[in-house]
């Protein structure tokens, strides 16, 4: 009996199917697949083995006296074994061919020789369903950057994980009023920034919202402490593996730039404006051809400006809605690089026409792209495009706005230590100069980082701006000859542009993942065409930087 006993332990003791298996789920995160639990199944039948010697017992202790190799202790049991069992006893011994290997919790089922031999071991109780093991649940950890040691980790809130983060930096500016008259003001900037990023195995949501406010000391006329905001979610609806819906929401809080011909004489502080917008798009995948189409709706408005002298001023004629659509084809020509051409037509209506110099500045723009996006191995990440955009003005003294834009964002991972980030904008925007139908911007900039210690990074950057004032006023002039009216048109064409240029140099210590020190110098310069517009200003910042 004793020997039946042990027989039957023998084969309880088998491998447990019950413990988790790993399923390889490509749309899940890594490290976070689902597990696939087996069936649990019956014990078969017994097999023959040899007893143990004599005097062996239920305690784990070896009569033999035999040398046990070193190794790493086999973990123990969440779950212990019910009293009385005998399934604590010898070390499990794997099954031979034609048996089906149990959990040594699982109770064999009644009628079967391994139960037949359990019930004659003194003090084995009677066989109860105790029901299925289950293992505890485990908790997601929050997703760490392994490549950077002080990457944030982050904070999980339900299936989301947030990024906070804020900088205080501190420092002094040549030129605050970016003029030519300098004037030199200490700083201050408090921004705090948060990051959201969804951890779903299908769709997807993100966003990224940044807030600061800076102020000056001593302060200037028009005053130039003011706050700012740039905020953007995005979200993604997988309704089928080739279709899907893309959703946006956008909000922009600002001023313009101290020196911008846009700006009012006489202000007490720079007027604010906000932009909100939103978007939504439907995308279809053929194959390796992708067709998307968005549709965009944003408005802008501005608040009346403060003069010196206490009065205001209303900027109701520089608040417009704007209504953008956009036809989009990819095709992924190679794993990595994907092709790409878009266009996209907008209509902006101003909330008073004509403005309060005459001019009818609603308009509509025509915009196409040809770019591609890249993902070569992860040295290589990002989009390039180059296009041509056409705006036509209502005013018919005004000609329209064409140009060549650029856009791109792509970071270039030259080795472990060095990356090159490459930076691209272009768009058309409004203006209040008379004669002046809109400006059109191009930015360029690239930077340069380098980890001397992988806890101390240097950077380097330098860009290039161009500002195209665009536009022809037209006047007419009557004149009485000799009893004949004579009239004579004046064209004069508006072209100023102004070139920016900037070069920076920085520097970032990073105590751990929370805390990181910087600092930075930036020198910039405007030149243009137009006398008394010129400026030079240098720029000194250092600050702490904590995030989660």
């Amino acid at each position: 009996m004793a020997c039946a006993a042990v027989e039957a332990h023998a084969q309880l003791a088998a491998p447990d199917p019950l413990s988790p298996r790993l399923s390889v789920d490509q749309r899940a995160v890594p490290g976070f697949q689902p597990f696939d639990r087996p069936v649990q199944t019956q014990a078969g039948q017994p097999t023959t083995f040899t007893p143990p010697v004599s005097g062996a017992g239920s305690t784990g202790f070896d009569s033999t006296n035999n040398r046990r190799p070193r190794g790493r202790a086999a973990p123990r049991a969440t779950t212990a074994a019910p009293a009385g069992t005998g399934l604590d006893a010898q070390a499990s011994v794997p099954p031979t061919s034609g048996t089906t290997p149990v959990s040594p919790y699982q109770l064999p089922p009644r009628g079967s020789p391994a139960a037949q031999a359990r019930a004659q071991v003194p003090g084995a109780g009677p066989i109860e369903d105790v029901g299925a093991i289950r293992d505890a649940a485990v908790r997601r950890r929050a997703r760490i950057d392994e490549a950077d040691p002080y990457a944030a980790i982050g904070l999980r809130g339900g299936s989301f994980i947030w990024y906070p983060a804020v900088e205080l930096l501190g420092g002094y500016d040549t030129n605050p009023e970016r003029g030519s008259n300098r004037r030199g003001a200490s700083l201050y900037t408090i921004a705090p920034e948060l990051r959201v990023q969804s951890d779903w195995s299908r769709h997807e949501f993100k966003a990224d919202l940044r807030g600061s406010y800076t102020g000056y000391s001593p302060d200037t006329e028009p005053t130039l402490s003011r706050p700012a905001f740039d905020g953007r979610a995005e979200g993604r609806i997988d309704v089928t593996k080739d279709t899907r819906i893309d959703a946006g929401a956008r909000l922009l809080v600002s001023t313009d730039n101290p020196g911008s011909p846009n700006l009012q004489a006489g202000l007490q502080k720079l007027p604010i404006f906000t932009t909100a917008g939103g978007s939504l798009g439907l995308g279809h995948r053929f194959n390796r051809f992708d067709l998307s189409v968005r549709g965009d709706a944003e408005r802008t408005a501005y608040q009346d400006s403060k003069l010196t002298n206490g009065s205001t001023a209303s900027n109701r004629d520089r608040n417009y809605d704007q209504y953008a659509g956009t036809l989009r084809g990819a095709y992924e020509l190679s794993p990595g690089v994907t092709p790409f051409v878009d266009v996209t037509s907008d209509q902006r209506k101003h909330e008073v026409s004509p403005d309060p110099n005459g001019y009818q500045r609603n308009s509509t723009g025509l915009t196409g792209r040809v770019g591609s996006t890249f993902e070569l191995s992860r040295l290589l990440v990002g989009e390039v495009a180059l296009g041509y955009t056409k705006r036509s003005y209502d005013d018919p003294r005004f000609a329209d706005l064409t140009g060549l834009i650029g856009d791109a964002s792509l970071i270039w991972t030259v080795n472990a230590l060095t990356t090159v980030k490459l930076t691209a904008r272009s768009n058309v925007a409004e203006s209040t100069v008379p004669g002046v139908a809109g400006v059109l911007n191009r930015d360029v900039g690239v930077q340069l980082d380098h980890a001397f210690r992988r806890y101390l990074i240097g950077s380097v950057k330098a860009g290039f701006g161009l500002e195209s004032y665009r536009g022809v006023s037209s006047s007419t002039t009557t004149t009485v000859v000799c009893d004949c009216v004579v009239s004579t048109t004046t064209t004069t064409g508006v072209d100023r542009e102004d070139k920016r240029f900037w070069l920076g140099a920085g520097l970032t210590y990073k105590f751990n993942r929370n805390v990181h020190v910087k600092g930075e110098f930036r020198q910039e310069w405007l030149r243009s065409n137009v006398l008394g517009n010129d400026y030079t200003a240098s720029t000194f910042l250092v600050g702490v930087r904590w995030q989660q």
